[in-house]
């Protein structure tokens, strides 16, 4: 039966990312948050794929920034673009725990570190450092602590839930075995919901950027002639536009007030605290 289950999970999983893959192409988004969904279908499979269908894909030409201004997109984005990148760090990570046989909270341990410091490096400060005038070390400082607080969330709930599983499951340990990618992937899903929350209040105070529209110059003109002929049609001479080569939706706040130190100080405790009840939840169910 479980068999039966992985098999399908892994048959949706693949076709899911070559969905995503080709449709999000045409997407007029950034390239990390592009690679970001492939990532996270990779990771989640079909759901990975329908939050891309109802998040960001475009569903008309030229409505891809109305779209994606709602606020739960927003912080959809911004969850998808950490869970991909730490991803990507703490399944290394658990595959080197696996072969080098570490203790579960060694293991991790180096799952956190990996995770966090490959989200942190890569997918946020260097994919992201436009955003901070193509200053790396800016946006290294930039993205510390929103990086920190998303971490500490998704962490919490993944190794909740793969510490349970694969005290339970046998095989889930190795590497080489369908049960340990089929536990990872449940595990940054549920990490996934868990770290939502916190991206939600990330995003509301401009300490991280949602999704993005990034056109083409052709694109552009082709849009505003289009609005500039509905405003002939119509007859309102106030005419909208798409602007810039990239939109950001929800990036564009971030020179808006920011929420104070001891805020931002209370947050982090609080995801503290979140990743505190996980590791709990590992020691007392997971593998000893």
């Amino acid at each position: 039966m479980f068999s039966g289950v992985m098999l399908l999970w892994f048959i949706l999983t693949a076709m899911s990312v070559v969905f995503v893959a080709i449709d999000i192409r045409k997407t007029p988004e950034s390239k990390v948050l592009k690679w970001g969904f492939i990532l996270l279908t990779a990771y989640t499979g079909p759901f990975g794929a329908f939050l891309y269908a109802i998040g960001c894909r475009e569903p008309l030409p030229g409505l891809h920034e109305r779209y994606v201004s709602v606020r739960w997109r927003q912080v959809l984005g911004s969850t998808m673009h950490c869970v991909a990148g730490d991803g990507v760090g703490i399944l290394v990570g658990a595959v080197i725990g696996s072969f080098l046989s570490l203790s579960l909270f060694k293991d991790i341990a180096l799952e956190y570190v990996l995770g966090f410091g490959f989200g942190w490096t890569i997918f946020q400060a260097l994919f992201m450092k436009d955003t901070a005038g193509g200053s790396y070390s800016r946006a290294l400082y930039n993205t510390f602590i929103p990086e920190l607080l998303s971490m500490n969330c998704l962490m919490a709930g993944m190794v909740a839930l793969t510490s349970i599983a694969k005290a339970n499951v046998t095989g889930s340990n190795d590497p080489l075995n369908a049960s340990f990618w089929f536990i990872m992937s449940m595990g940054l899903l549920f990490g996934f919901i868990i770290a939502y929350p916190i991206n939600w209040w990330l995003v509301s105070n401009h300490l991280k950027h949602g999704m993005m529209t990034v056109r083409s110059p052709e694109e552009r003109t082709i849009i505003t002639t289009e609005k500039m002929e509905q405003v002939g049609e119509l007859g309102n001479p106030q005419i909208g536009h798409a602007g810039s080569s990239e939109v950001q939706s929800g990036h564009g706040g971030m020179q808006a007030t920011k929420p104070s130190t001891v805020e931002i100080l209370k947050m982090t405790i609080l995801t503290f605290v979140v990743l505190g009840i996980g590791l709990a939840i590992a020691a007392i169910f997971g593998r000893h």
